[in-house]
């Protein structure tokens, strides 16, 4: 009559020896040969600690009502400009326009978190001024709170030339961060929450900017206005101020930080159980092949065996 298997179970052989023997050593190297190694080559590959990492966060970043704007003139090494520093318009004399300045933060989801701004200049000009050039300035009060609270006074800069005179220009942009260095993952860091410019210095290079721009690239964390669009438009009518809009977006940013103590060891630990496993099963079989060949000297003891002894 033929036959089928019904049923499998495993049997069970225990291998035993003395403690200073033969048998004992290869266990020994073999329990080292296999938790150790995944250690080196998982830090060779690079990938052990993780010494920087990144995270999306919504910056809180608020407008000043501070500025500094020039309007470059057609004529060679002209200008008009003003600013919102009393000090500076006091040095500018003739060169001072006083413009119109409307700004609004605007909150569109209504999370209590302001999301762009709309700023909107307009310089009053004599009708023998033409606009070849603008420099704007910005300053803003820039936030990050979901690791480390970081706070800051920032820059936003934009520049626009044309060969054309114009009436108006039209800017829109994001403000974006910039990191030479990671930020920690918890803590207060106010290393750069102080004023850019002195306002209370009455010399001329104190407003230059190029004196506020080598200070500001001091830093390891600036903001800029990234993502620009511009248009001129041309054709500005006797007696009409020129124009500058500006819409620039608090948009969500990528920061760069460094990662904590226990983040550290989750990430590393991942990267060791995944080259352990491999270790692991091929020492087992490795082991099985030893032993079941009787390479070293060992007592082999069967469940019969265990049966008698018990």
């Amino acid at each position: 009559m033929a036959t089928y298997e019904i049923f499998a179970q495993p049997e069970l052989r225990r291998y035993r020896s003395n403690v200073f023997t033969k048998a004992t050593l290869l266990m020994l190297v073999i329990f080292v040969l296999t938790f150790i190694p995944p250690l080196f080559v998982v830090y060779r590959s690079y990938g052990f600690w993780l010494k920087e990492a990144y995270y999306r966060e919504w910056p809180d970043v608020t407008f000043k009502r501070e500025m500094i704007v020039i309007l470059e003139l057609q004529d060679p090494g002209e200008y008009v400009t003003y600013s919102t520093y009393q000090k500076y318009n006091k040095l500018q004399e003739d060169r001072l326009r006083v413009p119109v300045i409307k700004a609004r933060e605007v909150d569109i989801n209504g999370d209590g978190r302001y999301d762009k701004l709309l700023l909107d200049i307009e310089m009053p000009l004599q009708d023998s001024e033409n606009v070849i050039g603008v420099k704007l300035l910005t300053v803003y009060y820039y936030r990050l709170k979901k690791f480390s609270s970081f706070f800051m006074e920032s820059l936003g800069y934009i520049e626009h030339f044309s060969p054309q005179a114009g009436a108006k220009l039209e800017i829109f942009g994001d403000i974006q961060l910039r990191q030479k260095e990671p930020l920690g993952h918890k803590g207060v860091d106010k290393r750069y929450n102080e004023t850019l410019i002195n306002t209370t210095s009455s010399f001329v290079e104190t407003y230059e900017l190029s004196t506020i721009f080598s200070r500001y690239l001091e830093r390891n964390v600036t903001t800029q206005i990234g993502d620009q669009y511009k248009v001129w438009m041309s054709g500005r009518a006797q007696g009409k101020p020129f124009v500058i809009t500006a819409t620039v977006n608090y948009s969500e940013q990528v920061i760069l930080y460094t990662p904590g103590f226990w983040y550290l060891i989750k990430w590393g630990w991942v990267q060791y159980v995944s080259v352990l496993v491999l270790f692991v099963f091929a020492f087992e079989r490795i082991k099985v092949f030893i032993f079941q060949n009787q390479l070293v000297l060992t007592t082999v003891v069967s469940p019969y065996d265990q049966k008698k002894l018990g």
